[in-house]
């Protein structure tokens, strides 16, 4: 059964139409049209030859609702998702620019494109990867954008991915890079008796190769690229606190931390931030030695490490949210911006988007959302055409650095 294509009216006319092929997680592809944006259903990860020929499908559709000759298609900037070459493809075919947009520059522009056309916007663009301009793994980017046009004025700190993307799949891994971060030997962490005595639920003890391989790998810079991503962040956390070392399902360690969280702040307050921890701000590293504190001395009954785990993730949650806030208030005061968005898959975590909201509020601006909750990489394609139009219409240079990375005919 097909789907039909969905709707939105923008509040402003796009200056060019554009097909856009959105990225590689939870794909979806759009026609922007004048105010109108055409938007298909989700295909799903396009690693399935299904989700790939539901693009396919899509991309037909959107084109036979165009108003007029599409000017442009948009993708991610990775030149090696499916849908990257798909919209090469295309736009050969069309003989138009096949124009690449970063991809948490897109999460802020598909805000903007909802929100707050024309103006500049500062946004917080939280999620597991996106391709950085510097090639290398994003996804905890504060970036100032207008349109075509953004700059990164902050990030989150960097963590070692050792084994690369399995690192994704395995957040024992993060923790034991945030660690390293540290300066500290995993073994402290991840002992057999610490193991042991961390293993609840469905965790299962690392083996002392794999972690030795681990730190080697780290060590010599083998296989372990960099990023800043939220995503990972979260991972890193989940795994130093014993919550989750191997995930099945993706965000499953981001998400039993988040359950903890607000079991614990549904039944106590919110965890009080002193001085020292306010000033820390970004720099994530006194964050985690209070974590690994709180895992000191612990009884051995899983009542007590059930308790000191939600504790500990309450505390993450607020302390980062307090960091993330307070970074994108000191970068509105200085650019003379009111307005902040969200995007990112990270902001389905209500407690994050929660606090992060009120402290901006608090503050004096205003928190702009992606309309129907689509923070994730589902909405990611309006915002690829949004600033692909725009692209084409920029005539003058500025400091901020532009969409247009690459551009082919």
């Amino acid at each position: 059964m097909t789907l039909p294509l969905a709707r939105q009216q923008l509040p402003a006319a796009a200056p060019a139409r554009v097909l856009a092929c959105g990225a590689w997680l939870k794909n979806t592809a759009c026609l922007l049209d004048g105010h109108q944006v055409w938007m298909s259903p989700l295909h799903g990860d396009l690693g399935t030859p299904e989700a790939r020929a539901h693009l396919l499908d899509s991309v037909a559709r959107l084109q036979q609702q165009a108003s007029g000759p599409i000017d442009a298609v948009a993708h991610d900037l990775h030149p090696d998702f499916f849908s990257t070459e798909l919209a090469q493809q295309l736009a050969q075919k069309l003989n138009v620019p096949a124009i690449a947009v970063q991809h948490h520059h897109a999460h802020i522009a598909q805000v903007q494109a909802q929100c707050a056309p024309g103006q500049k916007l500062l946004g917080w663009a939280l999620d597991g990867v996106g391709l950085g301009t510097d090639q290398t793994a994003w996804g905890g980017e504060l970036l100032l954008v207008q349109d075509a046009q953004f700059q990164r004025l902050n990030h989150l700190p960097k963590l070692l991915l050792p084994g690369s993307d399995v690192a994704a799949r395995e957040p024992w891994r993060m923790a034991a890079a945030a660690l390293h971060r540290l300066g500290y030997s995993p073994d402290q962490v991840f002992s057999p008796a610490v193991s042991s005595h961390l293993c609840v639920g469905t965790l299962k003890p690392i083996s002392t190769a794999s972690l030795k391989g681990v730190v080697s790998m780290m060590a010599r810079g083998l296989n372990s690229p960099s990023t800043t991503s939220a995503g990972r962040w979260f991972d890193a956390v989940a795994g130093l606190l014993g919550v989750c070392w191997w995930q099945t399902e993706e965000a499953q360690a981001a998400i039993a931390l988040e359950q903890l969280a607000t079991l614990w702040l549904e039944h106590h307050p919110a965890p009080l931030l002193d001085a020292e921890l306010i000033g820390a701000g970004l720099n994530l590293d006194l964050l985690l030695r209070r974590l690994l504190a709180l895992m000191v001395g612990l009884e051995s009954d899983a009542a007590s490490l059930r308790a000191m785990q939600a504790q500990a993730a309450a505390l993450f949650h607020v302390a980062l949210a307090d960091a993330l806030a307070q970074a994108a208030i000191q970068a509105a005061q200085q650019h003379q911006i009111k307005a902040i968005a969200l995007s990112g898959g990270c902001f389905f975590n209500r407690i994050l988007r929660g606090c992060m909201q009120d402290t901006l509020v608090q503050a004096g601006l205003s928190v702009q959302l992606p309309t129907d909750s689509a923070y994730g990489d589902a909405g990611l394609a309006l915002g690829q055409a949004w600033v692909a139009a725009h692209s084409l219409t920029a005539t003058n240079e500025s400091p901020i650095q532009t969409a247009r990375n690459s551009l082919c005919v």
